[in-house]
C-alpha cells in the first residue's frame, strides 16, 4: 500500500510543481517552452518522444524536476519502489498523451475511466498544443482551472499573456 501511496504522491504532487512552478511560468514570462514544445511548424510527438535537441531535453528536464524532487522525498520517507513507480507511470503519461498527433484516438471504456480520474487524455493534451493557453496539466486535469485563473492573474506581467487572456476567456 506505500508503494501506491508513494507513487501517487509523487504523480499529484509533482504535477502540481510542474503545473505552478514550471508549465505556467513558461508561458507567462520565458521561451523555452513555447519554443520547443509548442512550435507549429513541428511535430509535438516528435519532440515529447524522439527529439535528442538539446533545447528540447532541457525542456523536458525542466518540466521534470518537481516530479524528481517529490520522488526523492517519496524514496527516504515512504518508498523507494513506490518513487520508481510513480516515475516511469508519468514518463509513460508523457509518452502515452503526445499520440493524439499520430492518430492515436483514446477507447470510449479507457476515457471514461481516465475522465472519472481527471487523467489527461492524449485528446486533451492535443488541445493544448493547438492552443498553449487552455489544458494545463501535465497529468491531471483538475490543474486546469486554477491554472487559468493564475494565468488570467498574472497576465498584465506579461506581453504575450495579455493577448493570450483574451483567448482564454473565448475558449
Amino acid at each position: 500500500m506505500l508503494v501506491i501511496f508513494a507513487a501517487l504522491v509523487v504523480l499529484v504532487v509533482g504535477d502540481f510543481g510542474s503545473t505552478f512552478f514550471y508549465h505556467v511560468p513558461q508561458h507567462l514570462w520565458f521561451t523555452l517552452h513555447l519554443r520547443t514544445h509548442h512550435d507549429r511548424r513541428r511535430s509535438y510527438a516528435d519532440h515529447a518522444i524522439i527529439s535528442m535537441e538539446p533545447l528540447v531535453l532541457l525542456d523536458g528536464l525542466l518540466g521534470a524536476v518537481p516530479y524528481l524532487a517529490v520522488a526523492l522525498l517519496m524514496w527516504n520517507l515512504v518508498s523507494p519502489e513506490g518513487a520508481l513507480l510513480g516515475l516511469a507511470l508519468g514518463q509513460l503519461h508523457v509518452w502515452w498523451r503526445h499520440t493524439a498527433e499520430l492518430g492515436w484516438r483514446t477507447p470510449q471504456p479507457l476515457q471514461a475511466i481516465a475522465k472519472a480520474l481527471w487523467v489527461v487524455l492524449p485528446e486533451d493534451h492535443d488541445r493544448h498544443h493547438r492552443n498553449p493557453w487552455v489544458e494545463f496539466g501535465d497529468i491531471f486535469r483538475f490543474y486546469d482551472a486554477p491554472a487559468r485563473a493564475l494565468v488570467a492573474a498574472l497576465a498584465p506581467t506579461s506581453r504575450a499573456a495579455r493577448k493570450a487572456t483574451k483567448r482564454i476567456h473565448s475558449s
